[in-house]
């Protein structure tokens, strides 16, 4: 993430993020309005330092049933304090309470009945608030406010590509011919190696054309949709673009070259081995919008260095994008210190 290009140039401030867990707080959209009725419940939870996976396990537990039968939107981030649904099949006639498994860690402050499973994905966004501390610059940080509310890079945060780039130095060995057996840590292999190029691109079209600026022929999405095409810019672009019924993208790259501009396919040639390793794997080329636009950034000044931001992103998009336009953070999270102090 430190050598992608940033779209209003390096931040002078520096600050510390995630000191505490109340620093980091998510609160899940899920956007669904539930049936009330049938074989899956439904559960809001409140969680502080434990991960998605660990709480999945002692509903699984309470439940009766295999951890891999238990659902949820997205993973939330184990150092904050993140409310999120877990969804978990439980026969019509049988109650449980799981409000019984609350501690320090989770809380259950919700449960309803409904006719589906959540799946990965199906939430609507995230609101996020955070606490920076130590803030060296706060007067830089305000003055970028209102520059990050028109738009950020839409890059895939660090916490995509595992401790120390893991995932990625897995994704090369993958491509190389070795084999990962485990199909849920195969899926964040393939997914890093993905996001990896992505961000790249997108680096590169900051640096030459920024984020506003069109090309003669762009691929669009339409907005609130994977669907995408592939036209030149007019003037019914333009006010499309305008209104929000579509966005500009960059390439999820895959198998082929459908919905790849000739400019990006110059980009991509330093990335063939990569590509061609997703493309081995039966990926598609998918599209992502290029420009990630919060939803009512807000900023609080709580004393001489201590800022609280708020903001909403839709899903699949990364806070720390949108953080690292404002300041040079560092985590502080207890895991991060331990692993420096070691």
């Amino acid at each position: 993430m430190s050598e992608l290009n940033y779209l209003y140039g390096k931040p002078l401030s520096k600050a510390d993020f995630k000191t505490h867990a109340e620093d980091f707080m998510v609160d899940e959209d899920l956007g669904i309005e539930f049936t009330g009725s049938g074989e899956h419940v439904c559960l809001q939870v409140v969680k502080k330092g434990e991960n998605t996976q660990f709480i999945a396990k002692r509903i699984a537990e309470k439940a009766g049933v295999s951890p891999r039968d238990v659902s949820y939107a997205g993973l939330k981030d184990r150092h904050g304090v993140c409310t999120q649904w877990f969804s978990v099949p439980v026969p019509i006639k049988k109650h449980i309470e799981f409000s019984e498994l609350n501690n320090e860690q989770f809380f259950v402050i919700s449960q309803q009945r409904h006719n589906r499973k959540l799946r990965t994905g199906c939430h609507k966004g995230n609101r996020f608030t955070i606490t920076l501390r130590n803030v060296t610059e706060p007067l830089d940080i305000l003055c970028r406010i209102n520059a990050v509310r028109a738009g950020v890079p839409n890059y895939f945060g660090e916490q995509r590509f595992g401790h120390g780039g893991h995932n990625l130095e897995m994704a090369k060995r993958m491509f190389a011919g070795e084999r990962i057996r485990d199909k849920k840590l195969r899926g964040l292999v393939i997914s890093a190696a993905r996001s990896y190029v992505f961000n790249e691109i997108v680096s590169m079209r900051v640096a030459e054309h920024g984020l506003a600026k069109t090309m003669h022929r762009e691929v669009f999405m339409l907005s609130g949709s994977n669907a995408f095409f592939e036209d030149n810019i007019s003037d019914d672009n333009i006010a499309r673009l305008a209104s929000g019924d579509i966005v500009m993208s960059a390439p999820m790259v895959g198998k082929g070259e459908k919905g790849l501009t000739e400019t990006e396919k110059v980009w991509l040639e330093p990335y063939q081995s990569w590509i061609e390793g997703l493309s081995e794997l039966g990926l598609k080329n998918e599209r992502r919008m290029l420009r990630l636009i919060p939803d009512s950034l807000a900023v609080e000044t709580i004393d001489e260095t201590t800022l609280k931001l708020s903001f909403g992103l839709p899903k699949g998009c990364f806070a720390t994008a949108l953080l690292r336009e404002l300041v040079d953070y560092q985590d502080a999270s207890p895991r991060e210190q331990k692993q420096k102090d070691a």
